[in-house]
């Protein structure tokens, strides 16, 4: 724990830059410069120059740490050949050192990418910077476009709420267009937003392509097997993004199965619900949730078995989803910007590690010719049971 704890001291604190690829054959190199931002809270971690937590990290710094630890994996165990890549690491949460002083210091002119696990007012500065300067940004975990639009160097990997539906939507109709499909909700924002998306999408010059049953629940949920149909399949889509809604709904439709057929899509962020886990998940037991997600790794490929090795060697421990995700980020996207692609023709395939990314430009205002920001289409239907998560469809 000691090594590890000096290791991110020293990088943050020095706003660290690391070096890979380097060639013998000094007039062939290509040498790029990277900035990655990820929130490390170190002016919370610190009182002073004492450091308060002793041999542990506080669970605030964990996903920070664990995307800056799986790019600096991609860096020095698959280098690019004949490419210098100077990578700088910074706290987005450092008051000292924070992303509005960086920019009117200068400090961030040199840079050709960024690679940000950031989100809201610093993906929004950080997205004004990139458009001015006409550099990439790449938003490798935050699932909103904050308000951002006009920056036609803005990506996003980590595919909006609307994309999950638009991708719910379009499965449906292929697949199960004849079946029994029922939108649960409850009151809220944000389900307003998820029910909007869907009667949008569904609605094609005038007329509905599917026919789809709304029914909002704030209690009674077994209401809901009054709208179920025991002649056909029940697809059941949730559209709300509330954890204790989620637990009582696929509470309520166990108890209709095996007499209803049910299969139960909850929104994408339900996979990181502690209720469906395997250890809380007694009450649940092989009742499965299905649900969307840009990301889906079962970990028996080359890059993973080089990512747990390597964790386990410096950290002693075994890598988060973070890791994976700051891994691939890295590794893709410096050999993007070391290929010299263009966004508007990006193509990832020969440079893919977990995911198959889609992007696609998006445009807001339809009449325009404006590319607004990129996006990543691309997503794997995943299922969730016992705790164990695997492909769905």
């Amino acid at each position: 724990m000691a090594q590890y704890k000096y290791i991110f001291v020293f990088i943050f604190f020095f706003a660290f830059e690391t070096t890979n690829g380097q060639s013998h054959d000094s007039t062939s190199i290509n040498k790029h410069k990277i900035a990655v931002f990820s929130p490390i809270y170190l002016d919370s971690a610190f009182s002073g120059k004492y450091y308060k937590y002793g041999k542990n990290f506080p669970r605030f710094t964990l996903q920070g740490i664990g995307f800056v630890q799986g790019a600096m994996i991609a860096l020095n165990n698959f280098p690019i050949e004949n490419c210098q890549i100077e990578t700088f690491f910074y706290d987005s949460k450092s008051d000292s050192t924070n992303i509005q002083k960086l920019i009117e210091n200068n400090e961030l002119d040199d840079i050709e990418m960024i690679i940000a696990s950031v989100k809201d007012r610093e993906l929004v500065m950080l997205s004004k910077f990139s458009s001015r300067k006409k550099i990439p940004l790449i938003s490798a975990t935050f699932p909103n476009d904050a308000g951002i639009s006009q920056n036609p160097f803005f990506v996003i990997l980590n595919s909006t709420l609307k994309t999950h539906c638009e991708s719910i939507f379009s499965y449906l109709l292929q697949t199960h267009n004849n079946e029994n499909i029922i939108h649960v909700r409850r009151t809220g924002s944000q389900e307003e937003r998820i029910a909007n998306y869907f009667q949008s999408i569904n609605k094609q010059e005038n007329k509905s392509l599917l026919n789809i049953k709304t029914i909002s629940l704030d209690s009674n949920y077994s209401q809901i097997k009054n709208a179920l149909d025991s002649t056909r399949l029940n697809i059941i889509i949730a559209g709300s993004l509330d954890e204790n809604f989620a637990v009582e709904i696929s509470k309520n439709l166990k108890t209709c199965m095996p007499k209803y057929k049910i299969q139960l899509i909850g929104m994408p962020n339900w996979e990181g619900f502690g209720a469906f886990s395997q250890k809380n998940n007694a009450k649940l037991s092989d009742f499965p949730i299905f649900y969307t997600s840009p990301y889906f790794n079962n970990k028996t490929d080359i890059f993973s078995s080089s990512i747990q090795s390597t964790y386990l060697k410096s950290y002693k421990g075994t890598p988060t989803e973070t890791v994976y995700k700051g891994f691939e980020s890295m590794y893709v996207f410096s050999r993007f910007l070391n290929e010299g692609q263009n966004l508007s023709e990006i193509n990832l395939k020969n440079i893919s590690v977990f995911s198959d990314f889609n992007i696609v430009p998006i445009k807001l205002n339809h009449q325009s010719e404006q590319i607004d920001y990129f996006e990543n289409k691309h997503l794997f239907f995943l299922k969730k049971q016992n705790g164990v998560t695997s492909r769905g469809w």
